[in-house]
């Protein structure tokens, strides 16, 4: 199938590199022409396991084209995706003015019959609203005898296995009242739908809500579990042990029930909030979903707290090794990373900071530049020399088996906060370490 793709940030380009390289045939279209002449030379613009190979691979064949020509994209394509950013906006609600701009170019420029599908994440109603957009844009044309639908097709990527869920999705959800609409966007996901039945097909509007209501649950997730892990270290509890205990019962299960500095990224924090600005909107009060952003805005200062506490309120002038700068292992992004909200705190308080992150150190240099108080380090292990405490913000593999003796010797004060619970105490300890994790008692 021909299929135009605007938008070749996260989602779209994994997106579209995935559909191409099970054979159909993909324009992308983006207004920034320096990433699109970028990504034409053969460079990724973010980091996602396997998606730089099945890029590079697919352009090579021409399955997959980047151009900033919208009339020539926009008539490429029966099905056009939009996965264009919908950032939020000063109230929290989402800013929809990619999308609508992309819906006003469709319009604009469609010569023959399009089936519009919204891969963005969007309020409730969206799809209304770029009904209207093209419509109103076909109207100027005088042309009205211009047939198209518009699809909810929402993403359920996981950054750092991006690729892989797009491979193998476990569900495809399909918002349509259109039988026609229904069977092109059967052909189009054919290849990941063979094994069994994924496409689950309902109203636009049950489709759009859809994204958010399984992100929010997610992040709930996250923060119920931050709560007990705060709860359990005050009772004397240790919360690893109870999160095998409850994740034992398949009702709850063992996914984002981590313990932790709280969620970041592009996704959660943005959705739980427009989700709450949207149910202002109809008069609803989100009390629930307030409650998880509140549990989440307080636990990125769980672990500043605790080298507050240890080292008495006073670390001016002290410097710290950080291990982990991005949200999340397998990812260079650091939208909302706790490690910010954390780097933060330190700064404001006198302290510097020696970081080390697999992947995220050029973004961390984008977000801050040059500062006297942050040294960016070639190796976890340069991070840790001469620093008065470890502090580990992001689950990466190669954290999981430190050099004990190492950290020791390397630090001038023997101690490791950990934010993401990575290590044995017990183990932490006989090697002449303290340690301070979350919720559990510290060794």
């Amino acid at each position: 199938m021909k299929l135009t793709v605007f938008g070749i940030g996260y989602v779209g380009l994994v997106q579209a590199a995935v559909l191409a390289e099970v054979g159909h045939d993909v324009v992308c279209v983006d207004i920034d022409a320096a990433k699109v002449e970028r990504l034409n030379q053969g460079f990724i613009p973010i980091f996602e396991p396997g998606l730089e190979a099945l890029v590079r691979e697919n352009h090579a064949e021409g399955r997959i084209v980047f151009t900033t020509d919208a009339a020539a994209a926009v008539n490429h394509g029966e099905i056009q995706m939009i996965a264009v950013g919908t950032p939020q906006g000063e109230d929290g609600a989402a800013d929809l003015k990619y999308v609508l701009s992309v819906a006003e170019a469709i319009g604009r420029e469609m010569q023959g019959p399009k089936i519009v599908v919204g891969k963005s994440t969007v309020p409730v109603g969206t799809a209304d609203r770029v009904r209207a957009k093209i419509a109103q844009a076909l109207t100027v044309r005088g042309r009205e005898d211009l047939t198209f639908d518009v699809v909810s097709n929402p993403e359920f990527l996981k950054e750092g296995s991006a690729v892989a869920d797009c491979m193998k999705p476990d569900r495809i959800i399909v918002g349509t009242g259109s039988e026609e609409s229904e069977m092109l966007m059967r052909e189009l996901y054919a290849p990941f739908n063979r094994n069994h039945e994924k496409m689950i097909v309902m109203d636009v509007r049950s489709a759009e809500f859809t994204k958010y209501a399984a992100n929010c649950m997610l992040a709930t997730k996250i923060s119920f579990m931050n709560e007990m892990a705060n709860l359990a270290e005050l009772l004397g509890a240790d919360v690893e042990e109870v999160r095998k205990g409850i994740g034992s019962d398949p009702r709850i299960g063992y996914h984002f029930i981590y313990p932790g500095l709280g969620y970041g990224g592009s996704c959660f924090p943005k959705d739980v909030r427009a989700l709450i600005r949207t149910a202002e909107d109809v008069g609803f009060d989100a009390t629930l979903l307030k409650s998880v952003e509140d549990r989440n805005n307080a636990q990125k200062s769980v672990l500043f707290d605790k080298v507050l506490s240890f080292f008495k309120g006073d670390l001016a002038g002290k410097t710290f090794a950080l291990w982990g700068l991005a949200f999340k292992p397998n990812t260079d992004d650091m939208r909302e990373a706790p490690s910010r909200t954390l780097m933060e705190a330190l700064w404001k308080a006198g302290a510097k900071v020696q970081a080390y992150d697999p992947e995220a150190m050029q973004e961390c240099q984008s977000i801050y530049g040059q500062r006297d108080d942050l040294l960016l380090c070639g190796t976890k292990e340069a991070a840790l020399r001469g620093a008065d405490g470890l502090l580990i913000a992001t689950e990466w593999k190669n954290f999981r088996a430190p050099a004990f003796d190492v950290v020791r010797n390397s630090l001038t004060t023997p101690v490791i906060f950990d934010g993401r619970n990575l290590f044995d105490p017990r183990i932490v300890a006989r090697h002449g370490l303290q340690y301070f994790s979350i919720g559990r008692q510290a060794a």
